[in-house]
């Protein structure tokens, strides 16, 4: 099971695109928005191709849960997203999952999607460094995200979904 975290940045609606690609190439997928991410994404073609619910919480008690996940795929992963994850806040759904996942060694690869100007900040340099040196794969620089120039971050087009895909699928 690999289960997709899509956050709140424009690359999420078209995080159909990811889930094509990892069922054609026979993982079973979960999508999990963060809070923001849900209002990017459309939950009912998504649970249509993917056959499961889409969750933004913890299941309630007496509810079944969803199945253990063997990867993650975070992307979009917004500045945010990144920077909690490596401090280990675990204030939503998606990044307790993922807070988890990185404790347990499991294939967690991670695409951000952010400008220039957060991305030459300190604290996102640091986060990055970090979740690598704990095995996570950030996709940043060649081969994965070049960031864009703020205000422009629409245009996502060439955004590389299938380079983390191709990131979990060497963990698998």
């Amino acid at each position: 099971m690999l289960k997709v975290i899509a956050c709140g940045a424009a690359p999420a609606a078209d995080v159909g695109r990811l889930v094509d690609l990892a069922l054609a190439a026979d993982w079973e997928v979960e999508v999990v928005p963060t809070p923001s991410g849900l209002d990017f994404i459309d939950v009912a073609a998504l649970e249509g191709r993917t056959g499961v619910a889409v969750r933004t919480r913890h299941t309630e008690p007496d509810r079944p849960t969803s199945r253990q996940a063997d990867a993650f795929i975070v992307a979009p992963a917004t500045f945010n997203t990144v920077n909690k994850l490596a401090l280990g806040i675990s204030d939503t759904y998606a990044l307790h999952m993922l807070a988890t996942a990185v404790g347990r060694g499991l294939p967690v690869a991670v695409l951000p999607f952010v400008n220039t100007a957060l991305a030459g900040r300190a604290p996102f340099r640091s986060s990055v460094e970090q979740l690598r040196a704990e095995g996570v794969s950030v996709l940043l620089g060649p081969g994965g995200y070049e960031p864009h120039e703020p205000g422009v971050g629409a245009g996502h087009d060439g955004f590389p979904w299938a380079a983390a895909l191709d990131a979990v699928r060497l963990g698998r």
